[in-house]
């Protein structure tokens, strides 16, 4: 449950977040290029505090993205070695540090944070087939999951947003290489 309130609540989040920039920027005609750029939009709704706003939203977006990649990283790590995580064990230690550190050479590396933000996020969108595919064959599997294996109802819905969620990354991508 507090996974699926997680997601929910994540999802609530990004849709406010998109139906603001459709109404706000795309709906003016305006081209964000820029972080400050950004910022300066949201102060008519935000008022003075827009900055400190959008500060703190992407600082604790950079907290649950760096906490749940040093996760996969240590599951990943640990998963090698055939050990669950845990993180008294030093194999799950290893894959988080792994993870963190070379997460943090690529960001002293940017240059433009605004593009290292783009690119991340294009990133995201090519890596989510090879996260959402195995995620749903997996939680199908009635050798993996046993009684808990999805249904019949829950493959079709999954399948389907599934095909939908990787359209619209391939659209995406499409329309970027185009430029």
């Amino acid at each position: 449950m507090d996974t699926l309130s997680a997601m929910i609540v994540g999802w609530a989040i990004n849709s406010a977040m998109v139906l603001v920039a459709a109404s706000v920027f795309h709906a003016h005609g305006v081209v964000i290029t820029e972080l400050p750029q950004a910022q300066t939009t949201l102060k008519p709704l935000l008022g003075n505090a827009a900055a400190v706003i959008f500060a703190m939203a992407l600082l604790f977006s950079g907290f649950s993205s760096s906490i749940t990649a040093g996760m996969a990283g240590g599951s990943i790590f640990a998963g090698i070695y055939q050990e669950p995580f845990n993180m008294s064990d030093s194999h799950s230690r290893i894959g988080v540090y792994i993870t963190l550190f070379l997460a943090l050479a690529i960001i002293f590396f940017l240059r433009d944070p605004f593009q290292g933000l783009l690119w991340s996020q294009i990133i995201l969108s090519i890596q989510l087939p090879f996260t959402v595919i195995p995620l749903i064959l997996l939680t199908s599997s009635a050798i993996v999951m046993g009684k808990y294996a999805n249904s019949l109802r829950d493959k079709v819905l999954l399948w389907g947003v599934a095909s939908a969620v990787i359209f619209l990354n391939v659209q995406l991508l499409i329309q970027l290489v185009r430029g």
